[in-house]
């Protein structure tokens, strides 16, 4: 189960509410900054932007691909643990607008984790140290450490144990001596 707060709305759906939730000038600036950050090369500028005017956490040697798309209105809840990869084109998300309600959770990304591009990440959700997410992926749930993960809905491929067994002779991340 996803870690979201609910909060209910009465009238029209939730969306017609935005401005109630979330102040308008907050989203300006959110979307400026995250349209300036999505375009630019230059990995370190994109971290600097996230935490400086988003207030996320953001690990060091963590890297942003081309695309990347968070979330505008609470980008504050989103972190990201040190040397991760967030692949191209991908979406995380921290609230989602529903006809009668609102949610918003927390994502926490760990570190060494590879996201593939075109995912998408729901509110409320962990990935864990070390995971991989692949390419497409509709990150829905929790995803354990060192897991490999993909697919929609999302479904866990390999396991930490099986991905180090199928690993182990590999020349970059096996763990074996040749």
């Amino acid at each position: 189960m996803r870690r979201t707060t609910r909060y209910r709305v009465e009238g029209a759906n939730s969306l017609w509410h935005v401005y109630k939730t979330v102040p308008f000038w907050k989203v300006v600036k959110n979307f400026v900054v995250i349209q300036v950050a999505r375009y630019t090369p230059f990995l370190g500028m994109k971290n600097w932007l996230y935490r400086t005017f988003l207030r996320m956490k953001v690990g060091d040697q963590t890297s942003f691909a081309l695309m990347v798309m968070l979330d505008v209105m609470f980008p504050e809840k989103i972190s990201v643990g040190r040397n991760t990869v967030i692949g191209y084109n991908t979406t995380i998300l921290a609230h989602e607008y529903l006809i009668k309600e609102y949610r918003l959770g927390d994502v926490e990304i760990g570190s060494e984790v590879m996201i593939g591009a075109n995912s998408t990440l729901m509110p409320g959700i962990r990935i864990g140290d070390g995971a991989i997410v692949s390419a497409g992926t509709l990150v829905h749930k929790d995803v354990p450490a060192g897991a490999f993960v993909g697919g929609n809905p999302m479904r866990v491929i390999y396991t930490k144990e099986e991905l180090a067994e199928r690993w182990a002779d590999d020349e970059i991340y096996g763990t074996s001596t040749k």
